[in-house]
Protein backbone atom coordinates (compact mmCIF):
# COMPACT_ATOMS: atom_id res chain seq x y z
CA UNK A 1 0.00 0.00 0.00
CA UNK A 2 1.11 3.67 -0.85
CA UNK A 3 1.24 6.04 2.18
CA UNK A 4 -0.36 9.38 1.31
CA UNK A 5 0.80 12.39 3.53
CA UNK A 6 -2.29 14.71 4.65
CA UNK A 7 -3.06 17.74 1.45
CA UNK A 8 -1.44 15.53 -0.81
CA UNK A 9 1.81 17.97 -0.97
CA UNK A 10 5.21 17.85 -0.09
CA UNK A 11 6.35 20.91 1.61
CA UNK A 12 9.50 22.39 1.50
CA UNK A 13 10.27 24.20 4.72
CA UNK A 14 13.44 25.93 3.75
CA UNK A 15 13.83 29.72 3.55
CA UNK A 16 15.19 31.42 0.42
CA UNK A 17 17.31 34.02 1.48
CA UNK A 18 16.35 37.88 0.53
CA UNK A 19 19.91 39.33 -1.08
CA UNK A 20 19.11 43.66 -0.26
CA UNK A 21 22.79 44.62 -1.13
CA UNK A 22 21.69 45.93 -4.29
CA UNK A 23 19.20 47.56 -2.99
CA UNK A 24 21.25 49.18 -0.36
CA UNK A 25 24.10 50.11 -2.47
CA UNK A 26 21.10 52.29 -4.19
CA UNK A 27 20.29 53.91 -0.88
CA UNK A 28 23.73 54.81 0.12
CA UNK A 29 24.32 57.09 -3.19
CA UNK A 30 20.52 57.87 -3.45
CA UNK A 31 19.87 59.75 -0.26
CA UNK A 32 22.73 62.15 0.23
CA UNK A 33 22.63 62.94 -3.10
CA UNK A 34 18.65 63.84 -2.62
CA UNK A 35 19.45 65.73 0.39
CA UNK A 36 22.18 67.98 -1.04
CA UNK A 37 19.91 68.51 -3.98
CA UNK A 38 17.50 69.64 -1.43
CA UNK A 39 19.42 72.17 0.63
CA UNK A 40 19.62 74.08 -2.73
CA UNK A 41 16.30 74.63 -3.84
CA UNK A 42 14.41 77.29 -2.34
CA UNK A 43 10.84 78.53 -2.71
CA UNK A 44 9.90 81.83 -2.96
CA UNK A 45 6.11 83.14 -3.18
CA UNK A 46 4.93 86.86 -4.08
CA UNK A 47 1.64 87.66 -3.39
CA UNK A 48 0.11 89.66 -6.31
CA UNK A 49 -2.91 91.10 -6.55
CA UNK A 50 -5.45 90.10 -9.51
CA UNK A 51 -8.13 92.03 -10.33
CA UNK A 52 -12.23 90.00 -9.90
CA UNK A 53 -14.81 90.28 -11.40
CA UNK A 54 -18.33 92.18 -10.96
CA UNK A 55 -21.22 92.85 -12.43
CA UNK A 56 -22.36 95.99 -9.87
CA UNK A 57 -21.97 99.04 -11.43
CA UNK A 58 -18.76 101.26 -10.76
CA UNK A 59 -19.37 104.75 -9.76
CA UNK A 60 -17.16 107.29 -10.83
CA UNK A 61 -14.25 108.20 -8.59
CA UNK A 62 -11.80 111.21 -8.87
CA UNK A 63 -8.73 110.35 -10.67
CA UNK A 64 -5.54 109.63 -8.54
CA UNK A 65 -1.99 107.78 -9.49
CA UNK A 66 -2.54 104.36 -10.97
CA UNK A 67 1.34 103.44 -12.20
CA UNK A 68 1.72 101.54 -14.70
CA UNK A 69 4.54 99.88 -15.88
CA UNK A 70 4.60 98.57 -19.71
CA UNK A 71 7.31 96.08 -20.75
CA UNK A 72 7.28 95.56 -24.33
CA UNK A 73 10.51 94.02 -26.54
CA UNK A 74 12.35 97.23 -27.18
CA UNK A 75 11.26 99.62 -24.47
CA UNK A 76 10.07 99.76 -20.63
CA UNK A 77 7.40 102.64 -20.17
CA UNK A 78 6.15 104.64 -17.05
CA UNK A 79 3.00 105.90 -17.15
CA UNK A 80 -0.02 107.30 -15.25
CA UNK A 81 -3.31 104.97 -16.39
CA UNK A 82 -4.78 109.00 -16.46
CA UNK A 83 -2.23 111.09 -17.35
CA UNK A 84 -0.34 108.91 -20.23
CA UNK A 85 3.58 108.02 -20.21
CA UNK A 86 5.68 109.76 -17.81
CA UNK A 87 9.34 108.00 -18.99
CA UNK A 88 10.45 105.36 -22.11
CA UNK A 89 13.37 103.68 -21.06
CA UNK A 90 14.93 102.07 -24.57
CA UNK A 91 16.94 99.30 -24.34
CA UNK A 92 20.50 99.14 -24.95
CA UNK A 93 22.51 98.38 -28.17
CA UNK A 94 22.80 94.67 -26.87
CA UNK A 95 19.21 94.49 -26.23
CA UNK A 96 19.34 94.97 -22.31
CA UNK A 97 16.80 96.36 -20.52
CA UNK A 98 17.62 99.70 -18.67
CA UNK A 99 16.57 98.70 -15.04
CA UNK A 100 18.48 101.40 -13.64
CA UNK A 101 16.79 104.34 -15.31
CA UNK A 102 13.49 102.25 -13.91
CA UNK A 103 14.48 102.22 -10.34
CA UNK A 104 15.36 105.98 -10.77
CA UNK A 105 12.10 106.98 -12.10
CA UNK A 106 10.13 104.91 -9.81
CA UNK A 107 12.57 106.39 -6.66
CA UNK A 108 11.31 109.95 -7.84
CA UNK A 109 7.74 108.45 -8.05
CA UNK A 110 7.45 107.23 -4.66
CA UNK A 111 8.94 110.42 -3.46
CA UNK A 112 5.90 112.36 -5.20
CA UNK A 113 3.43 110.14 -4.23
CA UNK A 114 4.96 108.41 -0.57
CA UNK A 115 1.26 106.84 0.21
CA UNK A 116 1.06 105.03 -2.71
CA UNK A 117 1.92 101.73 -2.61
CA UNK A 118 0.08 100.08 -5.90
CA UNK A 119 1.74 99.55 -9.33
CA UNK A 120 0.40 97.08 -12.60
CA UNK A 121 3.05 95.51 -14.62
CA UNK A 122 1.71 95.34 -18.15
CA UNK A 123 3.59 92.81 -20.63
CA UNK A 124 3.69 92.30 -24.34
CA UNK A 125 3.01 88.25 -25.12
CA UNK A 126 6.59 87.42 -25.56
CA UNK A 127 8.22 89.30 -22.97
CA UNK A 128 10.82 86.53 -20.80
CA UNK A 129 9.88 85.08 -17.02
CA UNK A 130 13.08 87.05 -16.25
CA UNK A 131 12.35 90.10 -17.36
CA UNK A 132 8.94 89.59 -15.26
CA UNK A 133 10.76 88.87 -12.05
CA UNK A 134 13.46 91.96 -12.41
CA UNK A 135 11.06 94.11 -13.07
CA UNK A 136 9.08 93.10 -10.12
CA UNK A 137 11.90 93.15 -8.12
CA UNK A 138 12.63 96.66 -9.20
CA UNK A 139 9.09 98.49 -8.55
CA UNK A 140 8.55 96.63 -5.47
CA UNK A 141 12.09 97.74 -3.91
CA UNK A 142 14.69 100.33 -4.38
CA UNK A 143 18.26 99.71 -3.20
CA UNK A 144 20.73 101.91 -2.63
CA UNK A 145 24.01 101.78 -1.18
CA UNK A 146 24.96 103.73 1.69
CA UNK A 147 28.35 103.34 3.83
CA UNK A 148 29.20 100.30 2.28
CA UNK A 149 25.65 98.76 3.01
CA UNK A 150 22.61 97.98 0.70
CA UNK A 151 20.09 99.83 2.35
CA UNK A 152 16.34 98.34 1.09
CA UNK A 153 13.32 100.72 1.17
CA UNK A 154 9.47 99.66 -0.56
CA UNK A 155 8.33 101.06 -3.26
CA UNK A 156 5.05 99.79 -4.91
CA UNK A 157 5.08 96.28 -2.96
CA UNK A 158 1.13 95.31 -4.11
CA UNK A 159 1.74 94.04 -7.86
CA UNK A 160 -0.90 93.69 -10.03
CA UNK A 161 -0.21 92.02 -13.68
CA UNK A 162 -1.47 92.18 -17.13
CA UNK A 163 -1.54 92.40 -20.76
CA UNK A 164 -0.44 95.39 -22.24
CA UNK A 165 -2.14 97.31 -24.69
CA UNK A 166 -1.55 96.92 -28.41
CA UNK A 167 0.69 99.57 -30.21
CA UNK A 168 -0.76 101.50 -32.87
CA UNK A 169 0.49 101.16 -36.16
CA UNK A 170 2.64 104.55 -36.06
CA UNK A 171 4.56 104.19 -32.87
Amino acid sequence: MIRRRKGGRHHNNDTAELNITAFMNLMVILVPFLLITAVFSRLTILELNLPGSSTEPVEPQEQTFQLEVIVRQDKIEIGDRNQGLLGVYPNSEEGEYDYDALSGKLSELKSRYPGKTDASILLESEIAYDTLVQVMDRVRVAEKIEEEAIVRSDLFPDISIGDAPVMGGGA
